[in-house]
Formats: structure tokens, sequence, C-alpha cells
């Protein structure tokens, strides 16, 4: 991989909350810039520089060109960025040197193509499980992303992180086993039988079933509540005719 983009930059002086707005106000954001044994330097650069970077084919792994007024370039890559979660707008970015001869360790996307047979053939559905793997080589030899087609994928079938082949310079260090993509089948829920449905519906409530008579007295002492009046009134008058 070789830098494709220039980013200018400007030595930062100001700092806190208050100068960090006044910065984006300006049309700049702050940002920092270390890594590779060097110091670590406050800058200023354009948001939309960094959007140009983020939109490029590597995307977040593109390696550019960094000019500092006053310093010799650098050779950089964008390591953290922080966004306004409402308006989307960046405030913040991680800037880090990056040396030909030092391994990295970073993610690239998975690419699929070709449709899938349990697809196509069998009427399976396709899911994308894992769309990213993490690797690690020199900056040099980093991939924009992985290709894998999946044509030859049935149902039951799954590719696998030991599947992906990305050569001898690039290690790939998430786990061999990770599914990356299989096709399985629409299970469709069962609906119940009409007649099993109608018995549902004519079954009496447990109670009633049971053929057990229960008294007033009886369910509200079951209940926890108190007779009604006239219940009491009536038990009165059964205690006197008694006696």
């Amino acid at each position: 991989m070789t830098e494709a983009m220039n980013v200018q930059a400007e030595p930062r002086e100001e700092f806190g909350k208050n100068a960090s707005r006044r910065m984006r106000r300006a049309g700049r954001v702050p940002a920092i810039l270390y890594g590779d044994h060097g110091l670590a330097i406050p800058i200023a650069v354009d948001p939309r520089a960094i959007q140009t970077v983020l939109a490029s084919e590597s995307g977040h792994n593109a390696i550019f060109s960094l000019e500092i007024k006053g310093k010799a370039p650098a050779r950089v890559m964008l390591r953290e960025w922080q966004v306004d979660p409402v308006h989307g707008e960046l405030l913040h970015v991680d800037i880090v040197r990056v040396a030909r001869e030092t391994k990295l360790r970073l993610k690239v996307p998975i690419h699929v193509t070709g449709e899938a047979k349990g697809v196509k053939v069998q009427g399976g559905v396709f899911e994308f499980v894992l769309r990213e793997i993490e690797i690690e080589c020199l900056p040099d030899d980093i991939p924009e992303h992985l290709s894998v087609d999946v044509t030859e994928l049935t149902i039951g079938k799954n590719l696998r992180v030991a599947d992906l082949a990305l050569g001898e310079k690039v290690k790939i260090l998430t786990d061999p086993a990770s599914v990356v993509a299989h096709v399985v089948t629409l299970k469709a829920e069962e609906e119940k039988p009409a007649a099993e449905v109608a018995e549902a519906a004519t079954v009496e409530p447990e109670v009633i079933k049971k053929g057990k008579v229960v008294s007033e007295e009886e369910a509200a002492a079951a209940e926890g509540a108190e007779p009604k009046p006239e219940t009491k009134k009536e038990a009165r008058k059964e205690g006197r005719k008694e006696s």
C-alpha cells in the first residue's frame, strides 16, 4: 500500500474546550500525532481532508502523508477519531506515524462475491456473519479488503476464517474456527390443525370440569376477603333458629 493522499496540518498552541470550539468554528479540528518513538505533536487539520481519507478505498487503513508546517512530511494513518453523535461532525482525530519495517495489527473488511448454491438452487438464506478480520503485516502489505467467492456454499456448509487465504506476507489473527458466512434453511412456524384448535376452544374451565360446588363463604375465604354483609346477616338468622 502506498500513500495516495496528502493532508496539511498546523501546530496547535491553544488547548481546552473553548479553544477546540473556536477551532471547529474556523473549519479545523484538533488532532494529535504520535508513534514510532517520536514526540506527540498537537495539530489542527481540515476535517474534509480526513473525511476524504476515510472515504477512500482503503478507508481507515489508508496510509497518507501528513505535512506539518515547519516539519518534514510524516507517513501516517488514522488510529482513532471522535464524531458528534447528533450532527456527525468530526471532533478529534488521532494520527499515528507508520514505519515501513514495523508490522501493524489492524482489521480489514471481507467482501463476498457470487451467489451461493444454497440460495440459488436450494432456497436457503445466506448469512454474512463476520464482515472483517484482524491481521498483522507490514504497512506496504496491507490489503484493501479480502474477496471471498461463496458460489459453492450450500445449506449446512460454513465458510470459516481457516478457509481464507491472504498469502505469506499477511498473518491472520482472528480465530480460525470463526464462521464468516453460511447458508441456512428458512423455517416457517407450523400451524396447528383446525381440529386441534376447535377442541381447545370447547374445553371447560377446570373448576366446572371437576364439578366442584363452592359456597360464597368458601370462595370469600379462599380469596382472603370478608363475606358480603347480607351473608353475615343470613348466618346470624340461622344461628338464632338453631338456638
